[in-house]
Order: structure tokens, then C-alpha cells, then sequence
């Protein structure tokens, strides 16, 4: 390991970036010093997870850290070992509660667009670049189960990733989405309450994560990612409502991709910039730059003669002053990754503007929703109420799935859209433009019209509308069966004849067991989740 740092400092020593940072700021050495060695390990709790209280109580006595600058509703962590490297049981604990949903793997200065964004329960938020969905699962904690959060990601195989990390996550609010976010619809038609747009970029800040970053960085890939940053943004801005917030993010450190892209955006109008150092002020960072350079793949300054004039400093200097308020954070500054943050206002509509007063509605159009999730209707609530107490609200069938979500989402369904060219409306009903990939909370599987087995990840948020599927039992006979055993049927029901099937047990201590009851009585929870609670019981 230590010869291949070795080698990754050499390459960085030669490295067009490094040449790149020494017209960027001063001081390049002490930027350069604190940019080579690996990150230490970082996560934020999941505090809609009941176990909070213990999996931070494991932190502080594996030794870890809490982040005193981070904001959220739950907690972040930085651990006492690099990125990567736990060992032995550590290794495997974290594993295992990073894969259940009870902490997320995040670099710390990725937490930081959230907290900016500071989405609030009830509102509708989109992530519109939202894939791998550490991002997109901060925002849900902030929601508390409320509201809606529209994520994101136009590339298939990121999009498989995004929906693995938001059902591991189990949250309510989370509604996946594929489109380019150049031209993501009009959803809801007011607009939405808040939007982050953590763009994709070159990733020079990244060089402790990713030291590939040494030997492949070059200028002319920032210059070929502006135009799609810029018009990620303008979109951004566009389907926000008057009066909500946008965030812009990057995690490099060329203006190029920072700067000048906000700049341009102020240019234009429409929205206000806001003091995210002023939003953020605990944590150390530098003002956005109002002058720069832009260069070539040597690292030399570029002719302004032959650049767009967005690109140029001096070209954009009537907003230079504004620039100020945007947030640049260095390695050397924070001990960890480079990053870029932009707070945006949207302006309220002046008369002038349209209020889409004229749109014209299109008729209902016959569509296959087949492959869309589908409110769940009377038909099927009444087989659901053969076994169920109770309906949730707000169900949803896709295929053999039953998933909950929240009225918010709903209300997007529901509600008429714009279709962005002519300006039609398209009724609601449907989730038509959208292509929606998933939606909430998968609480169990349906089997033939029925319910077959009820989800581990459902059964607390369930247990006041299906309590007669819960059986408390007393904690050894648990205890039998997170160690592996399968008690015969007559050990744990002793009370008379139940039904074979999905069931929930439970002791005094609150631990909820997802079970399968036939002549035995099989454990339905992961690996994983075995692991933690074998844990937590000291098993």
C-alpha cells in the first residue's frame, strides 16, 4: 500500500492539476499536502430508523467522531480508520448497517448541498441528478416520511443503483425517475418547492477518493461539461416554483464549472443568489472566485479572443461581486474533499410573465400504464381486509409489489401537468410525462390478488393498521432464531390454532421479527439484518 502511494504522489507531483491549482488560489503546497492521503471513513445515521440511538452509541464506542458543523435531523460520523479500511467484526458491522438502511456511506463535504437545500416535511423536492442517492436518502430524513422527492438519473445502469440505495433506505417519500434533466417535466405545475443539482463534473476535488484524478484531469473535459452544467441549471430553476430554493453543486474546483456557470445564470435573471457561506457558516471555506483563467490542457492560460464570452471573467464582472457568496471548500481547509456550493432564490413572476392562464388542455389519452406503479383500488383493498385490520393510505400495486407512499405523491399523479411544448395541459391520473421507475415503500408481496408475505422493513411503520398479524412471544424463543434455529409451530404458538403465513413476532423488549409460520417458524429478514440484531441483543 505504501509503494502505491508512493506512486500516485509522483504522478500528482507532475500532474496537470496540480499546475491548475497554482492559478486557482495560493499556497498550492499546503493545498497539495492535504490532498494525497485517503479520506477517513464517514456516515450519517438514519434517523428514521429506530434503532438511531444504538447505531450511534456503537459509533462513539468504536471511537468515531461526531460532526458537529452537520445540521441534519439525524447525525454524521467520521470514523477512526481511512475510507475502506475497517477490519475484522468492525468491517462487518458496518457492512451490515450500511446494506439495512441504518447508516448511509457518505463522503463529508457530499452532506453538504442538503443541508443548503434545507428541505422541509410536506414540500416536494427534486434530486435532478440524483444517482448513486446519498443525496436523495439526506433529503427524505429531512421530509420525515412526508412530502415528495422526485430523484432523478437519465443513465440505466446508475438509475438500478439509485433505486437499490432508496429501497435499502426504506423511505416513504422517494419517487425515481429517468429523464434527461435538460428537459425534465413540469411537475407539479406550480412548480416544485426546492431542486439540487449536483451536477456531474470532472471531480478534481476528489483526488483523495479517486487518485485516477492525478493522471487523467485534464482542462478541456471542465470546458466540454459547462454547457451541460449550465443548462442542468437553467432547467433547475425552470421547474422551480417562485419563491423556492435551488442549489447548485459541484465536487471540483475549475471554475470553469463553478463560476462560470453561476455567472452565467445571474446574467440572465430570474432568481437571486444567497450567502451559503452565510447558510453554512460552521464549517471552514473560502468565497467564490470573481476572477480566473481559463486553460488549456497544458495548464496555460487560453487567448479570451477565442472563447464564448460566458467563459471570460472580465466578460461576466457585472455580477463578479455576487460571486462572493457562492461557497468554495479546499482539502486543506476541512481535511477532507474539494467542493463547490451555489444557493439560488427564485424571483416571483412579474405581471408580464406567463402564469400559464392560456394553456389548453389535451384530451385523456388512452395509454398503457401496465409497467407504472397504480393506486391501489377498492377491488384489492377488500382481499386486503380479509388479513389487514386496516388499509394504509396511499397504496400503490406494481407488478407483485404492494408499496406505500405518502399524499404528496399521490397528489402528483392526481394532479394535470404541463407538457412543455405548446404549453398544453395533460391530465392528471396518470403519470404521464413521467417515467417512473419506483416510488415509496415496498411493504409486502401479492401472490394471485393476495398477500403473500409482509416486508421486514414495513413491519413497524404497519404494526397499527395489521396488529393482528403480530404475536409476542417470549425473547428466547427470538433469540432461537436470530442464532439460526426454526422452532417447530406448537413452541410459538401455544394459544390455539392460528393460520400459516406471514406473521410478525415480537417481546418486551420492542423488537419487531418478520416470520413465515408453517410447521416451523422461519426468520424473513437479510443476512444483514440477522447480523445487527444478533448485535444489539449481544447474541
Amino acid at each position: 500500500m505504501e509503494g502505491r502511494e508512493w506512486d500516485w504522489e509522483k504522478e500528482a507531483e507532475k500532474s496537470i492539476l496540480l499546475k491548475a491549482v497554482s492559478r486557482w488560489r495560493e499556497n498550492k503546497s499546503s493545498w497539495f499536502k492535504s490532498s494525497f492521503s485517503r479520506l477517513p471513513e464517514t456516515v450519517r445515521v438514519n434517523p428514521l430508523h429506530h434503532d438511531q440511538a444504538w447505531v450511534e452509541g456503537w459509533l462513539s464506542n468504536l471511537g468515531a467522531k461526531e460532526i458537529k458543523w452537520f445540521s441534519g435531523p439525524g447525525s454524521a460520523w467520521k470514523l477512526p480508520f481511512d475510507r475502506g479500511s475497517a477490519q475484522g467484526e468492525v468491517k462487518t458491522i458496518l457492512s451490515a448497517l450500511h446494506k439495512t438502511g441504518r447508516v448511509t456511506r457518505q463522503e463529508e463535504v457530499s452532506m453538504l448541498p442538503v443541508l443548503a437545500l434545507n428541505p422541509e416535511p410536506g414540500e416536494i423536492v427534486l434530486d435532478l441528478c440524483a444517482s448513486p442517492g446519498s443525496k436523495t436518502t439526506q433529503i427524505c430524513e429531512h421530509m420525515g416520511d412526508s412530502g415528495a422527492v422526485v430523484a432523478n438519473e437519465i443513465i440505466s445502469g446508475r438509475v438500478n443503483t439509485l433505486v437499490s440505495n432508496i429501497q435499502r433506505h426504506s423511505c416513504k417519500s422517494s419517487l425515481v425517475v429517468q429523464h434527461d434533466g435538460r428537459h425534465i417535466p413540469m411537475v407539479p405545475m406550480e412548480g416544485y418547492d426546492r431542486v439540487l443539482i449536483d451536477a456531474p463534473c470532472t471531480g478534481s476535488g476528489t483526488t483523495r477518493k479517486n487518485p485516477d484524478v492525478w493522471r487523467k484531469w485534464i482542462p478541456s473535459a471542465g470546458l466540454s461539461l459547462h454547457e451541460l452544467q449550465y443548462n442542468l441549471l437553467k432547467r433547475g430553476i425552470a421547474v422551480t416554483k417562485p419563491g423556492g430554493r435551488i442549489v447548485y453543486s459541484t465536487c471540483s474546483l475549475d471554475p470553469v464549472e463553478n463560476e462560470a456557470v453561476v455567472s452565467r445564470i445571474l446574467l440572465e435573471g430570474g432568481v437571486k443568489i444567497i450567502s451559503a457561506r452565510r447558510e453554512i457558516s460552521e464549517i471552514p471555506s473560502d468565497p467564490g472566485m470573481t476572477e480566473w483563467d481559463v486553460l488549456d490542457d497544458n495548464g496555460d492560460t487560453v487567448d479570451k479572443e477565442g472563447l464564448p464570452e460566458y467563459l471570460d471573467s472580465s466578460y461576466v464582472s457585472e455580477v463578479s461581486s455576487q460571486l462572493d457568496l457562492c461557497m468554495r471548500i479546499w482539502n486543506d481547509k476541512i481535511d477532507g474533499g474539494g467542493f463547490f456550493l451555489a444557493i439560488f432564490q427564485k424571483n416571483e413572476p412579474s405581471d408580464s410573465m406567463d402564469k400559464n392562464e392560456n394553456n389548453k388542455k389535451l384530451p385523456h389519452l388512452i395509454e398503457d400504464h401496465s409497467s407504472y406503479p397504480q393506486p391501489v383500488g377498492e377491488e384489492m383493498s377488500v382481499k386486503f381486509l380479509e388479513k389487514w385490520e386496516n388499509i394504509p393510505p396511499y397504496l400503490w400495486n406494481r407488478g407483485k409489489s404492494l408499496i406505500w407512499s405518502t399524499e404528496e405523491i399521490y397528489k402528483i399523479w392526481s394532479s394535470d401537468r404541463l407538457r412543455r411544448k405548446n404549453r398544453n395541459l395533460i391530465p392528471g391520473k396518470r403519470w404521464h410525462p413521467l417515467k417512473v421507475i419506483h416510488l415509496g415503500l415496498i411493504i409486502a408481496k401479492i401472490r394471485k390478488g393476495k398477500l403473500e408475505r409482509i416486508s421486514s422493513k414495513a413491519v413497524r411503520p404497519l404494526r397499527e393498521y395489521i396488529f393482528g398479524s403480530f404475536i409476542q412471544v417470549d425473547r428466547e424463543i427470538i433469540d432461537s432464531i436470530l442464532m439460526g434455529e426454526a422452532p417447530e409451530y406448537n413452541r410459538v404458538i401455544k394459544n390455539g390454532e392460528m393460520s400459516k403465513g406471514s406473521f410478525v413476532l415480537f417481546d418486551n423488549s420492542g423488537l419487531l421479527l418478520s416470520v413465515w409460520i408453517g410447521k416451523k417458524v422461519t426468520a424473513m429478514i437479510s443476512n444483514e439484518e440477522r447480523i445487527i440484531l444478533r448485535k444489539i441483543r449481544n447474541l
